[in-house]
């Protein structure tokens, strides 16, 4: 941090997020650390939004009582599943019991909570997926992350579909499950206001909606990524060798310079996520006409299959236009945005 100092020094920071690998491990000392040279190195907001990943085996009652004593000020949780046998067909560290005394706990001391859940696991009923919602909505917890079962080579997971001893991953299901997520958070409250995030009014994740909306963020530590809006850079993944030339007072990074085309596919691959949707007054002024005459006209089938929708808003002083995804589109909606890119 202090020799990327110079970096958005006109900018104030929002949101500190401490994410990836275990953060949780950190004591409360190191935690403050971290936080301070932040405070010192950058201007920061009032009351920034302050995050802590971790897992339920992270989270014993005593740990969390200490981070609700540190300048943490919302958790980010990997619960998952409240299911024994999901959560050992995804290898997770931890069982269902320690998720729910985790949650008791965590929501004592924490009203801002976040947590993940995984939908479209195979053999998961949809009776069995309802379960999983109505304990998080009975916890009283006012974010949800939800994504579906993706399967990584190389992983035991990989391994147990292709020796048959797992069933293969099923579409059909995963969006059957997706659909009842729709349904049962809007329920409850929830605004579904990206494609995998469900938050309660004023619990909308501060630190991801700043990535969907293209503002700057700088990624310390080593695979860390950063961005600038006309440049991406990216730390080596090697600690060794991250430690070393940080010692040197070197920066152990690879910058990409982003072009405008690699901007707009970009900003249309993001904003179709969000509930905001990509501002054609801003592709016009950002990327020029032809961007906007090209989206037009590359939208028009998805319009047709009623899988995306021009929209209007603030139009009693000047309306602004805006491509959104259809609820019938949001589950297609990375397929349909990289339909939309300028190769």
């Amino acid at each position: 941090m202090e020799i990327r100092k110079s970096e958005l020094q006109n900018q104030s920071i929002e949101t500190i997020y401490f994410g990836g690998g275990t953060p949780s491990l950190l004591s409360n000392e190191e935690l403050k650390l971290l936080i301070d040279a932040v405070y010192k190195s950058y201007q920061v907001v009032e009351n920034p939004e302050i995050t802590l990943e971790a897992n339920p085996d992270d989270l014993s009652k005593d740990r969390i009582i200490q981070l609700s004593k540190s300048p943490i000020n919302r958790l980010s949780i990997g619960i998952q599943s409240f299911f024994e046998d999901d959560l050992k067909s995804m290898n997770r560290a931890h069982n269902a019991t320690e998720a729910k005394e985790c949650l008791k706990e965590a929501t004592r001391h924490f009203d801002n909570i976040t947590i993940d859940l995984i939908y479209g696991i195979p053999n998961m009923s949809l009776d069995k997926w309802n379960q999983n919602l109505q304990i998080v909505f009975n916890f009283g917890v006012n974010h949800i992350s939800s994504y579906a079962l993706t399967v990584e080579p190389k992983t035991a997971l990989d391994s147990f579909i292709e020796k048959g001893t797992y069933p293969p991953i099923d579409e059909e299901l995963a969006l059957e499950h997706f659909n009842h997520l729709i349904t049962e958070t809007e329920k409850h409250g929830f605004v579904q206001y990206e494609i995998s995030n469900f938050g309660k009014l004023d619990y909308f994740s501060k630190h991801n909606t700043s990535y969907w909306q293209g503002k700057s963020y700088l990624g310390i530590g080593p695979s860390a990524h950063s961005f600038n809006n006309n440049q991406r850079s990216w730390n080596v993944s090697n600690n060794t060798k991250y430690i070393k030339s940080i010692q040197q007072n070197e920066l152990p990074s690879t910058v990409e310079m982003l072009s405008k085309k690699d901007r707009f596919n970009e900003y249309i691959m993001t904003g179709l996520r969000t509930i905001w949707g990509v501002s054609l007054k801003k592709i016009e002024k950002d990327f020029g006409l032809d961007f906007k005459e090209h989206l037009l006209t590359a939208s028009k089938e998805f319009i047709n299959q009623q899988l995306l929708v021009v929209t209007s808003s603030d139009c009693d002083s000047n309306c602004i236009e805006k491509l959104q995804a259809t609820q019938k589109g949001k589950f297609l909606i990375d397929g349909i945005s990289s339909s939309l890119f300028l190769i």
